[in-house]
Order: C-alpha cells, then structure tokens, then sequence
C-alpha cells in the first residue's frame, strides 16, 4: 500500500493575489478512505476540484492513477475520467429523470452498451446501494434525502470506478442514515478495492471508515496520518476540532467500520 495512485506534488494554488495552497503534497495510496479536514477557507473543496481536474492549480503536478492531469493528452484524461466516480455533496442528480436513468446515464454515454445490458448493469447498482427495483421509476423529487444519496452513489459506481470522491457524504443526514451509510461506503470499499477520497467536515464519518486523514491549514497540509495520530498535533486548528468535546466523543467510541 505504499504507491501513491494520487500523487499531488508542490501545488500553488492561486486566485489573484490570494494564495490557497503553497507547496501543497499529498500522496493517496490504493485501497485506503482518505478524508482531507480543515476550516472555511483552507481548500479542501478546491484540491478536490485540482485532483478531479475540474480546476488546473497556478503550479505544480496532480497525477492520478500514472496519469498526469497537466501533461496527459486528451484522449488520456477522458480515459482516467472513466476510472473514477465521483459523489456530490446534494447528489446533483437530474431532476428530469427517474432514478434509473440517472444511473444509466453515465453507461449510455459510453455508446457501446445495449439497453439490455445497461437495465442489468443499472439495476444491479441499485441493489448495491440498498435500492429496491420498485423505486428505480420514482423522481427523485419523491426520494428522501438518504435515498438520493444512495442513487447517486450508484451513478458514481455505474462505471465500475477505481477511485471514489465523495463531497460531505453525510451532510443532511440525521445520524441513523449517517451511519447506514457510512457502513454502506465502506462495506463497498471492502467488497470492490475501491480507493476512497472524501472531503467532509463531520467527526462521526471520519472515525467511522478514514484510514488517513489529511488535515489542511495554513496553505498546506499540517498533519497527515491515522485518526489517532493526527489528533495528537497541536496545531490550533486540530486543537480545536478533535480536541473540543465534540471531538472527544467523536475519538471516545474509536472503532473504524473499514476494519470491521
């Protein structure tokens, strides 16, 4: 587990006079959940973008899976988009379309699969995710918040994905459904050898199935390791976060579902 599949390498990232992220490092490793943690305003969010390639950094190289999000070609990075999926924070599905075809579409955008197969393959994400066929014609406007998150995990695993980027994928949820799902990413992660990289703000997720967590502040990341370990720095933003009581229940009940 030591070779990096994400490999972030002295990032500036930039806007205007505004300096995000200076000589930001970060190395992903294949088959861990890595949850990248800090305040408002320390780019979180917009590494994700830089490693999804949404966002181009001012310096620096981003390589995903051997491939080079400033050097690779066209035909390359549209190949490496097809290896992962990824999960937005409110689902973003399309509210125009039923549930499976929300799934589906990723699948008929390849071009290369029959109805036949697609129908199988989507609903065989459904089930994966804990989505009964009934529920495959529903809108998602009749979908409650956990269920929309669950469909949108489908969609995100349609294309048989290596890696896996999740936006708060508990935001919204009360903490049964938090839980649930939760169990359900890293039961996936177990069952598929998905690599997981999360950005999330909630403790409860990051104890439950964060093997590493990246903690970024001051322009950089300050802390990167277990949640035990990061937990020990003395950065005051780490002080304050998984120090605070909050954060000492959080760490009271340590029992990662991923080693479950």
């Amino acid at each position: 587990m030591s070779e990096c599949i994400i490999d972030v390498r002295n990032v500036w990232t930039q806007f205007g006079t505004h300096v995000v992220h200076r000589d930001l490092n970060l190395c992903v490793r294949a088959g861990e959940v890595m949850s990248l943690v800090g305040g408002s305003g320390s780019g979180k969010s917009t590494l994700l973008r830089e490693i999804l390639g949404l966002e181009q950094p001012a310096r620096g190289e981003i390589t995903v899976l051997g491939v080079s999000l400033q050097q690779g070609t066209p035909e390359q990075l549209q190949q490496l988009r097809n290896r992962w999926g990824m999960l937005f924070q409110e689902g973003a599905m399309f509210s125009a379309l039923t549930v499976f075809e929300n799934v589906a579409l990723p699948l008929r955008e390849l071009k290369t699969l029959d109805d036949g197969l697609i129908r199988d393959l989507v609903m065989l994400k459904l089930k994966m995710v804990d989505i009964q066929p009934r529920d495959a014609s529903k809108m998602p406007s009749s979908l409650s918040g956990g269920m929309i998150k669950r469909v949108a995990l489908a969609r995100a695993l349609s294309l048989e994905p290596e890696l896996l980027f999740l936006d708060e994928p508990t935001a919204g949820l009360d903490p049964e459904r938090s839980e649930s799902f939760c169990r359900l990413i890293a039961n996936l992660k177990r069952e598929l050898g998905l690599t997981v990289v999360m950005v999330t703000h909630d403790l409860d997720t990051i104890v439950s199935i964060s093997d590493r967590v990246a903690v970024l502040a001051d322009q950089r990341i300050v802390a990167l390791g277990s949640v035990a370990e990061v937990a020990r720095h003395a950065h005051p933003f780490i002080v304050e976060y998984f120090q605070g009581e909050r954060g000492r229940r959080a760490l009271g009940g340590l029992n990662p579902l991923a080693a479950a």
